[in-house]
């Protein structure tokens, strides 16, 4: 049997110098006696699997709610394809596959039912109460809200993953923000963060087709999906619509892939990068693309929120969306004593606006439907309530 000294033995030999090894973390807030035979980066991984918060991913949100039909990506599906570019990507540059997965597969667990609006809506709504950023909240989820472990809250992951879920280096959540001279997070979280947008872009193309909201006709004003398409109409005649969507997406995703990878090597050796330290003390971000694949997948996203986020049918759900999260936090607020029994009362979890926050912005699209009709429907039953 391959033991974790083992795996810690070979990640020496094997990574490369600037990748985080996972024998070297800085461990966890509470200390824990050590897995046999997986590494502490891999036990991340798995709290993160299992956690309650990730097996709602499946019902949350990516673009369309999660009725409008079977095909469309969810944050589940979505953080599974980002968790998959990061590991090609880490593999490729020899970074710690463990952690970036990890992180990968994290970073959308803070995320409210309902998207990018429903962050918006919550925002609003706790503007005088510190606000709602779906990082910070993944960092909360982590830290404090998950109850699975009865010596501490939260999955108590390493340090380097709550690094690379929080993102953003001036917020004082962010563990970096501790330490003089770190501007940066380790490659890996770098990694994981691209990998994010790298497959937001491209299965949006997909999403987006599918739905009808966007046509071949006008995708062709856009760089990225135009010549990827003359390169195709080249080796097949009359190609279906179906197939040459999968084809153009998939490339696009290479071609974004590829272009980070020598990108994010020429900045390694421009920045003299050669710890795990050098990336977080650098002058600049190792990892990114270069400046014709980053203003070409700029035209991308600029094209998806023209044409696709800001689409009627889009917004029709937005509204939806706002009206829903808005009148079910208004009731909690109006009558506390709707909300279970262990929101309500538990106040180490801070003041009742932010509980509010944390119960809503975990639920579901489904299950926030569901609560709105129970709270303002009359014929709507409380089931297994007397």
């Amino acid at each position: 049997m391959i033991k974790r000294q083992d795996l810690e033995k070979l990640e020496q030999t094997s990574l490369a110098p600037y990748a985080v090894k996972s024998g070297e973390s800085r461990k966890r807030n509470h200390p824990e006696k050590e897995h046999p035979y997986r590494t502490r980066f891999q036990r991340d991984r798995d709290r993160v699997i299992h956690s309650s918060a990730f097996r709602r991913l499946e019902y949350k949100t990516q673009v369309f709610v999660y009725h409008e039909g079977d095909y469309y990506r969810t944050r589940l599906t979505h953080s599974i394809e980002v968790a998959q570019i990061t590991r090609s990507i880490c593999k490729s540059l020899r970074l710690n596959e463990d952690l970036a997965e990890a992180i990968a597969l994290a970073h959308d667990l803070g995320h409210p039912p309902f998207g990018h609006n429903g962050q918006d809506v919550l925002n609003r709504l706790m503007e005088d109460h510190g606000g709602f950023e779906h990082n910070r909240q993944s960092l909360r989820i982590v830290k404090l809200l998950e109850k699975r472990y009865p010596e501490f809250d939260g999955l108590n992951l390493t340090w380097e993953v709550l690094e690379g879920i929080s993102k953003r280096y001036m917020d004082p959540d962010n563990p970096l923000f501790a330490i003089k001279g770190y501007r940066y997070p380790s490659l890996e979280a770098q990694v994981a963060d691209f990998a994010d947008g790298i497959a937001y872009n491209a299965h949006d193309l997909d999403d987006g087709i599918t739905s009808n909201l966007l046509d071949f006709g006008e995708l062709r004003r856009v760089a990225l999906w135009r010549e990827n398409e003359i390169e195709l109409d080249k080796r097949y005649v009359n190609l279906d619509d179906k197939l040459k969507k999968y084809q153009i997406v998939k490339n696009i995703i290479n071609d974004l892939v590829t272009d980070f990878l020598k990108t994010t090597l020429r900045n390694v050796k421009r920045y003299g990068v050669k710890t795990a330290d050098d990336v977080r003390r650098a002058l600049g971000r190792a990892g990114g693309f270069s400046r014709e694949l980053r203003d070409k997948n700029t035209e991308l996203k600029k094209f998806l929120f023209r044409h696709m986020y800001t689409h009627r049918k889009v917004q029709r759900m937005e509204f939806k969306a706002e009206l829903h999260l808005s009148k079910i936090f208004e009731a909690y607020m109006r009558n506390p004593g709707l909300l279970p029994g262990a929101v309500l009362t538990n106040e180490r979890h801070g003041p009742l606006e932010r509980r509010i926050c944390d119960y809503v912005s975990g639920m579901t699209d489904r299950y926030a439907i569901g609560e709105y009709k129970k709270l303002y429907m009359p014929d709507q039953r409380d089931e297994g309530l007397l």
